[in-house]
């Protein structure tokens, strides 16, 4: 019978790197089973990223649009991006919300971290919550394509009810904002709550 969670753990026997691209790699593992059995793993390894919560002076939040060619889709997302090898997780935070979006923010809150994938990822994003913002220019690389705009905490958890924001980081990272806005309202004096 199993007890604690020791008694849950798979061990690596061998390992396989199916496919490496840039910034996935999909690997095959053959794993001993906690009941003595083997099994085979398959799943993507990925460097992490960040994701921004930017809440402006008027209390609304820094959103993007922007296309995703796996679902052929535009979505409504909060600003992200992947750590790069040796970067330190706020100073990605940082630099991503600076080149996608052109704000600097003087606060910076981690809220937590989730883990989008856990049945073929390793994949792990650090939110952090961003205030103190202040404009400047944006710094994309070439290959993007964003809408930066703005809306109120309120709209976007409608946008979230209603089906116009479907991105799972974004939906976690919003309620997470709502709940530390909520137990910090001096950071947010003029945030207006449905």
């Amino acid at each position: 019978m199993l007890s604690s969670d020791d008694d849950l753990i798979e061990h690596c026997i061998s390992s396989q790197t199916i496919a490496a691209g840039g910034m996935l790699t999909v690997k095959c593992d053959e794993v001993r089973l906690p009941n003595g059995n083997t099994s085979l793993r398959e799943y993507v390894t990925h460097p992490g990223a960040v994701l921004i919560v930017p809440i402006l002076p008027n209390g609304n939040v820094v959103l993007e649009k922007q296309f995703r060619y796996p679902l052929n889709q535009v979505f409504i997302e909060l600003p992200a991006g992947k750590i790069d090898a040796g970067e330190e997780v706020l100073l990605t935070g940082q630099r991503e919300l600076l080149e996608e979006t052109g704000y600097v923010a003087s606060h910076w809150v981690k809220l937590g971290h989730q883990h989008p994938c856990i049945g073929y990822s390793n994949e792990v994003i650090h939110i952090y919550l961003a205030h103190g913002l202040v404009a400047g220019t944006h710094q994309r690389d070439e290959d993007e394509s964003l809408i930066v705009f703005e809306d109120s905490l309120a709209n976007c958890l409608s946008m979230i009810q209603s089906g116009e924001i479907t991105d799972g980081k974004t939906i976690i990272a919003l309620f997470l904002a709502e709940k530390y806005l909520m137990l910090n309202p001096q950071l947010q004096p003029q945030l207006q709550y449905v």
